[in-house]
């Protein structure tokens, strides 16, 4: 049996003043060969430390990381090899032309011209650059450019790939391009993508999902598996107290009710016959309520107990 793509057992990240704080905290997680797993969690939640580190630019100090097998601290030119990365800001010389700069990268992983021409061939038609391959990559679009930086993370045909919020600045249909370009890239060579993000239509695609918040796994699973998890529906009421209400709720109704910033959220199968009894039992209390089928957006809310941009900047200089 093959080593998984990438395998992790309770990694943990200190950073600040004597270690005080955890970018990760006892992080385990394993992607599948072949799986679009994704990593959910607003900024600062530690995907990008975790990404650092799975691309070998930053060592892991504590706990395990094995990349199809091999330990970036001690085999990290083995693991470059087989790990392509594309991080939120795209890694091109805008002064050079897009050819240019996938030279420059071939050289840095040492393909030799046949492999180079060979590679190239097979990846400026997958994604749509070969009108531009001699354009200087500052005049690209955006999504010319998020496409030019994928070929660039592919062009050693690694078997991992590395997506850091890749959708970031991306219109709506240069986010689709881009999508088509990952998916297609799936099928067609058997790459396993890691994709970080805080964007619920990107988590929503992914075949597995792990949720992060400060440094924590919070819940893991399929997106459709976390969602049922919290109920078939969900109320979101607004109102001025919301601990009183929530209180109020589970002493009268019997239900269970659960603060999520200045709402109260309940969850259930038929969470919409709880609306008149509620409202016959706090009705003055009560501003509005919304139902709604859950999102991933609520079950991070019931898991970490607020929104996913509900959360502060790591200090500059310091790790997210």
């Amino acid at each position: 049996m093959s080593a998984l793509p990438v395998h992790i057992e309770r990694l943990t990240y200190r950073y600040g003043s004597h270690g005080s704080r955890r970018a990760l905290d006892k992080v385990s997680l394993s992607v599948p060969e072949g799986a679009l797993y994704g990593l959910l969690g607003p900024n600062g939640s530690g995907k990008t430390t975790l990404f650092r580190m799975l691309s070998t630019l930053l060592r892991p100090p504590e706990g395990a990381v094995r990349i199809f097998g091999r330990d970036p601290r001690t085999h990290p030119d083995a693991v470059r090899r087989r790990v392509g990365v594309v991080f939120q800001d795209v890694a091109l010389d805008e002064e050079l032309t897009v050819l240019e700069n996938l030279r420059a990268h071939a050289a840095l992983y040492g393909l030799q011209r046949r492999a180079f021409e060979e590679r190239l061939a097979r990846l400026l038609p997958l994604f749509g650059l070969e009108d531009v391959l001699r354009e200087r990559a500052g005049r690209l679009s955006g999504g010319q450019k998020r496409r030019a930086d994928l070929a660039r993370g592919l062009l050693h045909a690694p078997p991992l790939l590395l997506l850091d919020e890749p959708a970031t600045g991306l219109d709506p249909a240069a986010r689709h391009a881009f999508r088509e370009a990952v998916d297609r890239l799936r099928r067609e060579e058997g790459a396993t993508v890691l994709l970080a993000t805080h964007a619920m239509e990107e988590a929503d695609r992914c075949d597995l999902l792990t949720i992060l918040d400060r440094g924590r796994i919070v819940a893991h699973g399929t997106p459709a598996a976390l969602k049922e998890a919290i109920g078939a529906e969900t109320l979101w009421i607004e109102c001025d107290r919301p601990e009183d209400l929530a209180r109020q709720i589970a002493q009268q109704l019997d239900v269970s009710a659960q603060v999520i910033g200045t709402r109260v959220q309940i969850a259930g199968p038929r969470a919409r016959d709880l609306l008149s009894p509620l409202y016959e039992t706090a009705g003055e209390a009560i501003r509005s309520v919304t139902i709604r089928r859950p999102t991933l957006e609520d079950v991070f809310m019931a898991r970490a107990g607020r929104g996913l941009r509900e959360n502060e900047q790591p200090p500059e200089g310091e790790a997210p």
